[in-house]
């Protein structure tokens, strides 16, 4: 997608559409390139868009980095 500003309407339409949520609760969208949209719920914060490999990316990253220290706690 090019470098385009999206409207909040549309943002909205993707949040509230349920075929961008799998299981209802994992945001998928190739279309958003926002690595961190509002949860189902927006009160409860940010979730991860899957569909954007940066997001899924920095995700696998805190996830490994997370494990190396918990093991050096040990």
């Amino acid at each position: 997608m090019e470098n385009q500003k999206i409207s909040e309407e549309e943002k909205n339409n993707w949040h509230n559409d349920p075929n961008n949520w799998i299981w209802g609760i994992f945001y998928y969208n190739p279309k958003d390139n926002r690595m961190f949209p509002p949860k189902k719920i927006k009160e409860l914060g940010w979730t991860i868009n899957f569909a954007n490999p940066n997001s899924v990316f920095l995700c696998v990253v805190v996830i490994l980095v997370l494990m190396i220290l918990s093991e050096s706690v040990k």
